[in-house]
């Protein structure tokens, strides 16, 4: 029976030609001019063994060159890049999305039966879309979110290690163009790496770092507090407060959005508990706006407002050590007090002159502006001995005020004395 090289050599309208390669972007690199060589069935792709047309480019300034390692029928089915064979959509290893998508691999692995298959699918991709086939591969997923590289990772284009270097015998130095560091432990799994696990979503150390992690990442608990409906958003770059009002209004009726420009952050009030909840629930650790990936926080207690703290001093706020302690309560006597009596030494002032109340000016009592005159002052034509008795017993009792001591009170009675 022919083997799967053979069948290829002689069967070459099967064989694959391509004018462009499909890459992800860590693999493309940062410079967008790139000198790329093409090499028209150069080489056999690692999965189908079917000859491919294969380029090579170098991604940047002190990269390794690359090229690509499977045909693009291949790359098409499991909607990867051709070098890393990562996800294109999430940059993910295949293992990872197709556990967290619960998708299953129906792609043969014996030689021939895998060769009909591909040239099978090779004619329906030609007929129809290619993103039809991969419709599952399109729905949203939070761990695939939770998970997915925003940016692209090009640290994975360094050179090589330096085998001479390791060995102590690389005479090059700087000129070197492989890296001179330590090599990876070999008894570590992602040491052992090869293309057709990957591709088939088996036995991956990548992949199984990865859903470890996801695994192990923490969670967002709604607060105690049920009064608390405020979410904290950070990391926003230069996104508006329109662009997060947008995105937020889906979850439920929003109350207020309040952008800090300084911090980078801003906050979102929602009306209701359970669209906060709801909210922080479908955000965490899954939110991207304008590439960047948004940091997800509960918003702290804002304390009581509105009416109800007018009845409730005592309990939102706690009495400060070092200051004098609440006033009594006066008796109804202060307030009906005939003209010319001054009041009990023991007796505290109106509570309306010492601490005004939380609403309005504090009102004003009667005798504010019109003090209670003394007879032994207002009338000096009383006798001698009432007046100088009725003067030595003010004298003596303790004033309260100020306006009350006989000596600021004495206009009157320094003009009397001088007449005298």
């Amino acid at each position: 029976m022919a083997t799967s090289k053979t069948t290829n050599t002689y069967n070459r309208q099967n064989w694959e030609d391509a004018d462009f390669p499909i890459l992800c972007q860590t693999c493309l690199g940062d410079n967008p001019y790139i000198r790329m060589t093409k090499e028209k069935y150069g080489k056999e792709c690692k999965i189908c063994l079917r000859p491919f047309t294969v380029f090579r480019w170098c991604p940047g300034a002190r990269m390794r060159f690359k090229k690509t390692e499977v045909c693009q029928t291949c790359a098409k089915l499991k909607n990867v890049c051709q070098t890393c064979l990562l996800d294109l959509e999430y940059g993910l290893p295949i293992q990872v999305r197709d556990a967290a998508l619960k998708m299953k691999d129906d792609l043969p692995k014996s030689d021939v039966n895998k060769e009909y298959y591909i040239q099978n699918q090779e004619r329906e991709l030609s007929r129809t879309d290619p993103g039809s086939m991969n419709a599952k591969l399109n729905e949203p997923n939070d761990l695939l979110m939770r998970l997915a590289r925003t940016a692209p990772y090009y640290k994975r284009n360094r050179p090589h290690v330096c085998s001479f270097w390791v060995k102590g015998e690389c005479r090059r130095g700087e000129e070197c163009p492989y890296r001179h560091e330590k090599p990876t432990d070999p008894d570590d799994p992602l040491a052992d790496q090869n293309i057709k696990d990957r591709y088939y979503g088996i036995n991956d150390p990548v992949a199984d770092k990865l859903l470890k992690r996801a695994a192990a990442m923490p969670a967002l608990p709604p607060p105690e507090d049920k009064t608390i409906t405020t979410l904290y958003i950070g990391n926003l770059g230069t996104l508006t407060e329109q662009d997060i009002r947008d995105h937020f209004y889906q979850y439920g009726e929003i109350r207020s959005v309040s952008l800090v420009p300084k911090q980078q952050c801003a906050f979102v009030q929602y009306t209701t508990r359970s669209a906060a909840e709801a909210a922080a629930e479908k955000t965490f650790n899954k939110l991207i706006l304008g590439g960047r990936r948004l940091t997800i926080k509960w918003g702290r207690s804002q304390g009581r407002s509105g009416p109800s703290i007018v009845g409730h001093i005592s309990d939102a706020y706690e009495p400060v050590p070092g200051l004098p302690g609440a006033l009594p309560e006066l008796s109804n006597n202060f307030f009906n007090l005939e003209p010319g009596h001054i009041p009990l030494p023991n007796m505290p002032p109106p509570a309306s002159l010492m601490v005004p109340p939380l609403f309005g000016p504090p009102p004003i009592p009667s005798f504010f502006f019109n003090p209670a005159q003394i007879p032994n002052f207002v009338s000096p034509a009383a006798s001698a001995s009432t007046s100088t008795a009725t003067s030595e017993t003010v004298t003596k009792q303790t004033v309260h005020y100020p306006s009350q001591d006989p000596s600021r009170l004495g206009a009157t009675q320094l003009h009397a004395d001088r007449q005298e």
